[in-house]
């Protein structure tokens, strides 16, 4: 039986290797020998530089999406190509050959990563554990029917008697069984299983050829989030492990430089137009609020003042809410675009923020969100953003329960965090800015979140894994 992923990848060879045989044979320069040199170099760059990419972005593809592996992959062969033209300079490989070549691939591959994403059957997933921990995913399932993954059903040794559905499968003991007959492509144990049973018995039944992997790993790898309250304190320790794929602070803060410096010179200019339109609505112009920050350090974050001067009047936090009558007419427009954020360009230099990380929320309310929130203060373990993972998938909240689903995101974001991500994330926040799937609302950070437009982005972008590469 041919696996998926050998199907695509070797669809992907396939198309490769037909981009890289049009372009040299479209040469001019080159003899018969040399492009036929140039053509076994050049596959040999272009098929290695996708493999890297895509093997490089195995934890993220199914929630970055294919598409970033591709530009991976892209800007790797193009490199090594350009490092061919130059040692070999007898192959008559120009900058222009280079450029054609790269675009040509990039056109191609999309194209074969997306039909691939329609031919390929959705891989299966069988899990292992309470029936009742298992509800809330099977209701993620439902509703990302964009994402290649599809829910084949669920063993609980354990399940309550009226817990009747056509996912529960059986106990542990057919396990064995169930596997045989439903050809899993991935086990997930949940909790509430017995470990040391249910391993004897996924031994007896490995000739089916399935991976196994924890629940909150394939929340990570499906859904790009994990499963709060189902976590355990030793999940934490990935972001330790010795294994976890490095991203320096040197790194980081090179980026939130750079960053912040190309964000302060495109918007200099409406710096003082959006003074004079705050300071015609009362005083403070600039907003100073403290804030919680990297490792539980209070600092102060800044930010234009888009709220009436007299909004907490009384001298007590309050959760801002959806139409907040304490927004003024313009505080709404520069929500909108975000512009009452900029001078968090100076909490960036001064190293407090990131461009990219949990958003930092208030002192008054942490309390609160440690009584209702599990593992609310591991947020802390990285400094704050502008924006991040949780703004862009989850977007609106005004209270704990949402801050609970936005824990979910901001914890994947910290196991998974490097500059490819934050760079996708910086991508989507202006995207999401753009299309207007955002709406202004009463929320002091975010921004309301379009259900719909989101269902829409899931199921017509390349946000979908066929397998493993």
């Amino acid at each position: 039986m041919i696996r998926p992923a050998r199907v695509v990848r070797l669809g992907r060879a396939t198309v490769v290797s037909l981009g890289i045989a049009v372009v040299v044979a479209a040469m001019s320069g080159p003899t018969p020998a040399q492009k036929a040199v140039l053509a076994v170099l050049l596959a040999a760059a272009w098929l290695g530089s996708f493999d890297l990419a895509f093997v490089a972005s195995r934890t993220t593809l199914a929630a970055l999406g294919r598409g970033v592996a591709v530009l991976r992959g892209v800007v790797l062969g193009a490199l090594i190509t350009c490092g061919i033209a130059v040692w070999l300079p007898a192959l008559a490989l120009h900058r222009g050959d280079i450029a054609i070549l790269a675009a040509l691939e990039l056109a191609l591959v999309l194209v074969w990563e997306l039909a691939s994403t329609r031919i390929v059957p959705p891989q299966r997933v069988l899990v292992v554990g309470s029936f009742e921990t298992c509800i809330g995913m099977t209701a993620e399932f439902q509703r990302r029917r964009g994402l290649r993954f599809e829910l084949a059903g669920i063993v609980d040794d354990d399940a309550h008697p009226q817990a009747r559905s056509s996912l529960l499968l059986g106990t542990g003991a057919d396990l064995p069984q169930i596997v045989a007959d439903v050809r899993p492509d991935l086990v997930a144990l949940a909790p509430g299983c017995n470990r040391p049973e249910t391993f004897a018995r996924l031994l007896d039944a490995a000739q089916h050829g399935f991976k196994v992997l924890e629940l909150a790993q394939l929340y990570e790898h499906a859904f790009g989030r994990v499963p709060v309250r189902e976590l355990t304190r030793a999940w934490f320790m990935s972001v330790l492990h010795l294994y976890q794929r490095p991203y320096s602070a040197f790194a980081k803060r090179a980026a939130d430089i750079v960053g912040a410096l190309v964000v302060l010179l495109l918007a200099f200019p409406l710096l003082p137009l959006l003074a004079i339109v705050v300071f015609r609505t009362g005083r403070p112009i600039v907003l100073r609020q403290t804030r919680v920050g990297e490792h539980g350090r209070l600092f102060d974050m800044y930010k234009f003042r888009t709220m009436r001067p007299d909004a907490e009047s009384a001298g007590k936090a309050v959760w801002a809410s959806r139409d907040d009558p304490r927004i003024t007419h313009e505080g709404r427009v520069m929500r909108r675009f975000r512009l009452d954020e900029l001078p968090q360009i100076w909490n960036i230099l001064k190293g407090e923020m990131s461009l990219v990380g949990p958003r930092p929320e208030r002192p008054e309310f942490i309390e609160e969100l440690l009584e209702s929130v599990p593992f609310w203060e591991r947020r802390h373990l990285v400094k704050p953003g502008i924006t991040g993972w949780a703004q862009v998938n989850r977007g609106y909240t005004a209270d704990t329960r949402g801050s609970l689903d936005k824990l979910s995101y901001d914890l994947w974001y910290i196991r998974h965090r490097s500059l490819t991500v934050d760079l996708v994330i910086c991508a989507r926040t202006l995207v999401t800015l753009i299309r207007g799937e955002w709406k202004s609302t009463g929320d002091d950070d975010q921004l309301e979140y379009d259900p719909l437009v989101s269902i829409l982005r899931y199921t017509a972008t390349l946000e979908a894994d066929t397998g493993q590469v």
